[in-house]
């Protein structure tokens, strides 16, 4: 290679151009201890490295492990983020949103990258956001192995956040949860969800905050503000959800993550062809938070079940013998648990 031309100094430099290499190794620094809080068996390497290493043998007593992987986001969430100038918990949603993905096949959680993408990067709000990925991480007994943190100097705002993150995990071959596993006779389970999860700000945002005050009450008599309740954190279902699996076996036959789509869009890809999934809308509770988003957006009940969770973020399929096994697992696990239904004979719909 040639010898680079002799500048004099005072010119354009990586910084002045919107990227700063120094307040991203402060950063990498700062986030170390958090990072490391999140270590399980198997990880042999994390962050600061080329990528992470993980030893699947010590992951577990897998005879024909299987791995699984799931990628998403937050989706428009982070708006509310920017707006209030909180980020711990979408940390917590982004995780949720990964793990429980991967708990619907049956597959326990082994580590999770992130990828961030920022205006500028400012190192207390992406430290506070790492600190919720890694509260979510321990949660779901995950390892937060490594992941990228771009500064878009000139593209995006100052302001801007997007963060995605790519999980894997592990099941033994052939137990993995499905349609295929669903049987005429299955009692219907929902797991209980206090807010919005990551799914629907696009319209909520339309119908609370364009013309609202995130400051002030969510709804009459609430106790949240607003923008506490829109960044309430998502539940993280994937231990609960192993445990039963563990206690019930075989007879968890399949699981839908409740995300875009809601109830009828995501319930229906756990249905075999000549079976129906019959919901009891008035089995479980729904926030308050969801009626208001009705009342003041005038929506229709059927695009508020297509949109949003209404109250169930995970919805499971199991032997009707066992329903009463499950609902103890999942009170001692504290996530709360309804029998909303059953699986009849049909033409592979969701019906009310």
């Amino acid at each position: 290679m040639s010898r680079l031309l002799d500048v004099p100094d005072g010119g354009l430099t990586y910084e002045s151009s919107g990227v700063s290499i120094e307040a991203g190794d402060e950063f990498v620094h700062a986030i170390g201890p958090l990072v490391n809080s999140t270590t399980r068996p198997g990880v042999l390497e994390g962050i600061g490295g080329f990528g992470g290493l993980f030893h699947l043998g010590a992951a577990g007593r897998y005879q024909d492990p299987v791995l699984v992987a799931s990628a998403d986001g937050v989706g428009t969430k982070l708006e509310i983020a920017r707006r209030v100038g909180r980020y711990d918990t979408v940390g917590v949603d982004l995780v949720a949103m990964l793990v429980d993905d991967l708990v619907c096949l049956g597959a326990e959680p082994l580590f999770l990258l992130d990828y961030v993408a920022v205006g500028r990067l400012r190192g207390e709000r992406l430290v506070e956001l790492v600190r919720g990925l890694t509260e979510g991480c321990r949660q779901a007994h995950c390892a937060l192995l490594g992941g990228e943190t771009a500064e878009h100097g000139g593209v995006m705002g100052d302001d801007d956040v997007d963060v995605a993150g790519f999980a894997v995990g592990v099941l033994e071959r052939d137990e993995e949860l499905g349609a295929r596993r669903v049987r005429d006779g299955d009692v219907l389970i929902g797991l209980g969800s206090p807010g919005l999860r990551s799914n629907g700000y696009s319209l909520a945002r339309r119908v609370l905050v364009d013309d609202g005050d995130l400051n002030g009450p969510a709804f009459d008599g609430a106790e949240r503000s607003l923008g506490e309740e829109l960044l309430r954190p998502s539940v993280i279902y994937a231990p609960a959800v192993l445990r039963v699996r563990d206690t019930l076996g075989d007879a968890l036959h399949a699981a839908a993550h409740i995300t875009g789509g809601g109830i009828p869009g995501n319930v229906v890809r756990i249905l075999p062809e000549g079976l129906d999934a019959r919901v009891d809308l008035e089995s479980f509770p729904t926030p308050e938070i969801f009626f208001e988003i009705q009342r003041r957006g005038r929506v229709h009940a059927d695009e508020m079940l297509r949109v949003f969770n209404c109250g169930v973020g995970m919805v499971l399929a199991l032997s009707a013998d066992r329903a009463t096994e499950a609902l103890d697992v999942f009170a001692a696990e504290g996530v709360d648990a309804y029998r909303i239904g059953d699986v009849v004979v049909g033409s592979r719909r969701v019906r009310w």
